[in-house]
């Protein structure tokens, strides 16, 4: 049993990435899957697709192979929880991360 699933995703999509894969594996729950949900929406992977008890996540390259997906850092975890209030989350990239 995992601590920390968000963790454990990703985890599983930077090495995918690093390692130029097309896709990425992982144990599927609802909140990876919402979470996946969000990376589409806001263009950092191609799409993702739920098999059985799987989560697909299809990772997206530009033209030149060069990873779209870079920078995945978990702010808040399971043994430092860090509480902010709506002003006072930082823009990330000018406003242009998530």
């Amino acid at each position: 049993m995992l601590t920390d699933p968000i963790a454990d995703m990703l985890t599983r999509l930077r090495n995918a990435n690093m390692a130029l894969h097309d896709t990425a594996v992982m144990p599927h729950s609802r909140m990876k899957e919402s979470l996946a949900r969000v990376l589409e929406a806001e263009g950092y992977i191609s799409g993702f697709e739920v098999n059985d008890r799987d989560l697909t996540v299809r990772l997206k390259y530009d033209s030149k192979r060069r990873r779209v997906l870079s920078g995945l850092t978990r702010a808040s975890k399971p043994g430092r929880r860090v509480y902010v209030g709506k002003d006072d989350i930082p823009r990330v990239l000018g406003g242009m991360g998530i």
